[in-house]
């Protein structure tokens, strides 16, 4: 099969497409013939070296990149519930493979797989898993009732625009924090307050709540800047590595990093499929132009998942 690696960490051009053998499923996995994978940002962390820089790697010949994956049931191990032929999707949270996401094939275990949406395309069903999963995964950290208030960094972008309308949908009260050209995209997400961003956050926030929200979370990494804006007491989740602040004024701070959960994503799936969740394609990329759209994907402003086609040549 074809895959694209990284074998000498870099820019867009380590990324090297390369002739792969065919990955076998052992017991409790399943081969996907993938028909779409979607580029993240961590996707570029891991072709630069950061994972082994930050120690969540050891060093190895060569590494397999991309996280999110949409495609066909190609093959079962044993005790495996899916079929082949199962329209499904997954995540990829291993950072040890040789090959990924970015593949005509992938392995997974079937804990990390749920049902794709029906109907959807595939480029859209493969933008859902990484940051669907990060995003209701920081919800629950948040642990927040309905009628409490939540402020969202980030919120235009992927895990952010998740999380507000997963947010909306639980009763939460969200104030969107994204650039002023995006207010129309967040209320049509679900947000009931803007502010756009700004050196001055919190004054920012606490201008439409005062006392300061009841829970943050912080997919845009603005860590003190956006803690301020919580009331004393209230929980706080950051996204990414690094990216917590030190808790103060009694506040609970948490950080997410996402983990598989198949039944979640056919939850989150069944969303999508009923028009409750929005999947956002801005382009897609063949297998082989891995390196154009990472190129595109470091670039500021960026709305939308870029997809890699495997099947499109």
């Amino acid at each position: 099969m074809r895959a694209v690696v990284v074998r000498d960490f870099g820019g867009p051009e380590a990324l090297v497409t390369v002739e792969a053998p065919l990955p076998e499923p052992g017991p409790g996995q399943l081969r996907i013939a993938v028909q779409a994978a979607a580029v993240n940002p961590i996707d570029l962390a891991v072709r630069a070296g950061c994972m082994i820089t930050i120690g969540f790697a050891e060093p190895q010949p060569q590494f397999g990149v991309g996280w999110d994956v949409a495609g066909t049931v190609d093959a079962v191990g044993a005790g495996v519930e899916f079929l082949v032929g199962d329209a499904v999707i997954g995540l990829v949270d291993r950072l040890d493979l040789v090959t990924g996401g970015y593949a005509e094939y992938v392995v997974l275990d079937a804990a990390a797989v749920g049902r794709a949406p029906d109907g959807v395309p595939p480029a859209e069903a493969a933008t859902l898993p990484l940051c669907g999963l990060t995003a209701v995964q920081a919800l629950d950290l948040l642990d927040l009732a309905p009628g409490d208030t939540l402020l969202v960094t980030g919120a235009a972008g992927g895990v952010g625009g998740f999380a507000v309308e997963l947010a909306a949908a639980r009763g939460l009260r969200v104030v969107a924090l994204a650039s002023p050209e995006d207010e129309e995209l967040v209320r049509g997400l679900g947000a009931r307050y803007f502010v756009p961003r700004g050196e001055r956050v919190a004054d920012a926030v606490r201008g439409v709540v005062p006392g300061g929200v009841d829970g943050v979370l912080d997919a845009a990494g603005l860590k003190t800047r956006a803690l301020e804006a919580l009331r004393a007491g209230g929980a706080f989740v950051a996204v990414g590595l690094g990216a917590d602040p030190v808790p103060r004024r009694g506040t609970r701070v948490h950080n997410v990093w996402v983990r598989a959960d198949g039944p979640r994503l056919t939850e989150l799936a069944a969303l999508a499929e009923a028009g409750r969740l929005t999947l956002r394609v801005a382009a897609t990329y063949p297998l082989a132009a891995a390196a154009a759209a990472h190129t595109r994907q470091a670039s500021p402003h960026l709305r939308g998942r870029l997809v890699l086609l495997p099947t499109s040549r």
